[in-house]
């Protein structure tokens, strides 16, 4: 349902993002290799900024919609987690330096709020109109989180990708890296870097993961403020995420549980939601508690499997 917040704190909102894109665009305006120290100091600002806004929600629309908030941002959260793992394998089958990752990876993030604005945007004007679609969204959550359980690993065919593929057929691409360029002069003619290449690849793998992540914030609110600012701070940390935890991705192998369990409940709660409001309490707790337990499952299970002894070759 279209939201009751006035015109000027939906522009104060954007002012912000844009104000941070703006300060993380000039501190990484040399491309460098994001060290692990930067990438969570960078994170701490990002959650801050996230969790900071969540209190001014808080305080200002009360603590239905605060609780509203910070469910749906800690579900983007950790759906997140996925793009991570697809993010380096996109980066490692496209070779791309490590000094030129941060550059992809914030112009992924600028289109990928766009693309999400517009997704939330459909989403609201659906689920008003044609109430059915709750349903609809409800039974996909369901569908997705059974099969994200089902399967181990996640892939990724880039040279499958049909918006890759037509872009090379319409536009030439150049055989080689040309530092943080998307686009060179050749004989007069425009020709793509692979770094464009990567960039679309990117981009068209979070619209497919934000067709999870949007349906999955609209069974906490129905309040498009709330669904598109969760989804906005959330995303706008994913880069540092992303240098934080690629390199420690075999740790987490059991939060796909939990990121499936996630996806059924929410999945649930909006397939019952004509006849049992779940309070947000309760969704909020449940998503912490799924998000915590497949945490802690998964690094136990790490730390046993690093303290196996090997056998002996005797």
């Amino acid at each position: 349902m279209p939201s009751n917040v006035p015109l000027w704190a939906w522009a104060a909102v954007l002012a912000v993002i844009l104000l941070m894109l703006a300060i993380d665009l000039v501190a990484h305006r040399k491309a460098h290799v994001v060290g692990i120290r930067e990438a969570l100091a960078w994170s701490g600002v990002w959650v801050a900024l996230g969790l900071g806004f969540g209190a001014v929600v808080w305080l200002t629309l009360g603590p239905d919609a605060g609780g509203q908030y910070l469910a749906g941002y800690l579900i983007e959260k950790s759906l997140a987690v996925d793009n991570v793992f697809v993010f380096a394998l996109l980066f490692g089958f496209f070779a791309v330096p490590r000094e030129l990752q941060h550059r992809v990876l914030f112009y992924g993030v600028l289109g990928a709020l766009v693309f999400r604005a517009l997704f939330i945007g459909v989403g609201a004007v659906l689920l008003q109109n044609f109430h059915w679609v709750l349903y609809v969204f409800g039974a996909f959550l369901l569908y997705t989180g059974v099969k994200m359980a089902r399967h181990s690993a996640v892939e990724v065919h880039p040279d499958r990708n049909p918006v890759l593929r037509a872009m090379r057929r319409i536009v030439p691409v150049a055989g080689e890296y040309h530092g943080a360029r998307f686009w060179i002069r050749d004989n007069g003619r425009l020709v793509a870097t692979p770094l464009m290449a990567v960039l679309v690849a990117v981009e068209t793998t979070d619209i497919v993961f934000a067709v999870d992540s949007i349906p999955a914030i609209f069974a906490v609110t129905n309040d498009t403020f709330l669904v598109f600012t969760s989804n906005a701070f959330a995303i706008l940390g994913l880069r540092a995420m992303y240098f934080l935890l690629a390199g420690a991705m075999h740790r987490f192998g059991h939060l796909r549980y939990g990121l499936a369990a996630i996806l059924v409940l929410v999945g649930v709660k909006m397939l019952l939601a004509d006849v049992y409001k779940v309070p947000v309490w309760l969704s909020l707790s449940v998503i912490a508690a799924c998000l915590a337990a497949s945490v802690a499952w998964s690094l136990a299970a790490s730390r046993r499997s690093e303290h196996v002894p090997e056998p002996s070759r005797e």
